[in-house]
Order: C-alpha cells, then sequence, then structure tokens
C-alpha cells in the first residue's frame, strides 16, 4: 500500500509514482512497475490514477511484472472501478509491449499468468503489433466444463435480447444484432453488465457479421464501460460467430479503435493479433492522492 498515514488521521503521505501508458486501438492503460513501489497498489489509488479528470485517466492499470512459478511473468488488471480484471486482451498486448520496451523479452514467445488463467505471447514489427494465445474459448461463465453454445433470452428496459455466453476467462455477453450503433452499447450495456442472471457481472457485445471473415462490434467493458476495443471481446464475439456458423475460423474484429485478427482452430482456441502504442511514461504526484 503506497498510502501511509502519519500521526495525524487526516492527512496522507505518498511517494510520487512512476508510470508508462498505452492504447491498443484506443484502450487506453497505464502500466505500474511492481518494482518501482513496495506493496500491492490499493483500490483507492486505482480510481484516481484512472479518473480522466483527477488523475492521468485511463480504461485500467496493470501492475507487473511479478513473480510466477509457473510462468514467465504474472499480471494483475485492475478496472477503473477498483475491481480486478481476470484477463484483457488489450492489456495483455500493451504488457508485452512494455516488457519488450524494457528488454525483458525480444522476439520468442513467452507466457504471463493472470488471474484468468496463463497465455503466451510474441513481440511483432518493434513492439507495434502483439500476438497473444488467448486461450480455449467456452461457452460458459461457469469456471469448468465447455458445453455447446446455447441461446438465451434477456428482457432489458424496452429491449428483448438474445445473447450466448463465453468465457474467455473472463465472462462475456455476446448479442448478434442487425443494426448496430455505439449507443446501443451505451443504453443498454451497463444494464445487461449489472443484471442479476450475472453472478460477476459481465462484459457485453453487440455484433453485427459483415460476411465470412468480417464481424462488426459495440463493446460495454465490465467495470470501465463504453470502450473503443476490447482483445477479450474480440476472441469472445469470433468464438460465438464461429461457433453459429456465421463465419470461417479466421476473423477480422472491426471496432471504434481498430481492427483486431483472431485465429480459432476447431476447438475455439484462440490467437490475437493487434496494434499497440506507446503514449507517455512520467511520475503522478503525491499530491494526486491527497
Amino acid at each position: 500500500m503506497l498510502v501511509v498515514y502519519n500521526n495525524s488521521p487526516h492527512k496522507l503521505t505518498v511517494k510520487n509514482m512512476k508510470y508508462t501508458k498505452y492504447h491498443a486501438l484506443g484502450n487506453d492503460y497505464i502500466v505500474i512497475d511492481s518494482k518501482d513501489i513496495k506493496n500491492d497498489i490499493t483500490q483507492q489509488e486505482v480510481k484516481i490514477i484512472c479518473d480522466r479528470h483527477y488523475g492521468i485517466g485511463s480504461d485500467g492499470i496493470l501492475f507487473g511484472p511479478l513473480k510466477s512459478q509457473a510462468s514467465d511473468f504474472a499480471l494483475r488488471i485492475f478496472n477503473p472501478d477498483g475491481s480486478e480484471a481476470e484477463k484483457s486482451g488489450n492489456g495483455l498486448r500493451i504488457f508485452s509491449r512494455y516488457l519488450w520496451d524494457c528488454g525483458l523479452v525480444k522476439d520468442a514467445r513467452f507466457s504471463i499468468g493472470t488471474k484468468g488463467g496463463q497465455v503466451c505471447a510474441q513481440v511483432h514489427t518493434a513492439g507495434k503489433s502483439v500476438s497473444v494465445d488467448m486461450g480455449r474459448v467456452r461457452f460458459t461463465h461457469e469456471s469448468d466444463g465447455n458445453p455447446s453454445i446455447q441461446a438465451e433470452s434477456i428482457q432489458i428496459a424496452d429491449r428483448q435480447f438474445t445473447f450466448y455466453r463465453a468465457n474467455v476467462g473472463n465472462p462475456h455477453c455476446v448479442i448478434p444484432v442487425t443494426e448496430l450503433s455505439a449507443s446501443l452499447a451505451i443504453e443498454y450495456g451497463k444494464l445487461i453488465e449489472q443484471n442479476s442472471r450475472f453472478k460477476n457481472r459481465t462484459n457485453v457485445q453487440f455484433i453485427k457479421v459483415i460476411d465470412r471473415h468480417n464481424i462488426q462490434i459495440e463493446i460495454w467493458e465490465r467495470g470501465a464501460g463504453y470502450t473503443l476495443a476490447s482483445g477479450s471481446s474480440s476472441t469472445a464475439s469470433a468464438a460465438v460467430a464461429r461457433a453459429l456458423g456465421l463465419c470461417e475460423s479466421a476473423i477480422s474484429i472491426h471496432m471504434p479503435g481498430g481492427i483486431i485478427e483472431i485465429d480459432l482452430n476447431q476447438q475455439f482456441e484462440a490467437r490475437m493479433k493487434g496494434a499497440v502504442c506507446r503514449i507517455a511514461q512520467g511520475e503522478i504526484d503525491k499530491e494526486a492522492f491527497e
């Protein structure tokens, strides 16, 4: 914990916090290197840092690299509301780029352990794109099993939607539609995320199939809100489209922030590839946390 109380119960003292900021197709994350602070980052610090008025502003925080016996590196992923995410495709690409920028990895594949399982990643084109093996997509929100894809119905305000569950290490609710817009995700996304049917909340994707190799999606991300791009959402959406027989195994996912490429094998194991851009690095002043 970085916030330390001194003798006064109302006064806080903290050290300046180093950070590096990246975006992956407009989905921005801040990397806080675990070597730069003595203890875990706190929920309140996460909220302040991610706030676009009182902090640096981001769609989440990547805290690592952490030591792992099972993986080359371990990572913790935090949403702007302070909750911890199991997995993030864009976050994993950004973290991989950070490791590459620090000279900790080169062009060979390496493993990253997350709360949602281990993945393998590889950096390409001098860090400007990264591929991640996202693991097997399962059509359930449960921790085990891999049932066949199943349609469910949900009533949200004035609309009834047919949706499909998917699990990429984190939960997704994929909703095929014929007419797609950002307002659809913004108006209904939060209501679906917090619906009682989803015991740990859910990420929400509205998807429109363009052709056998292309789909378009709009995203409401659990704990973050409307998002320009998402790697795990792209993976879940591609798997659902493929399982429904609407697309082939290689699918381009079109989002407001750009395109992610997803390749699926017959077991619905997914490889994701997309761009990463470094934005800035610096220090967050201790005054921000007072």
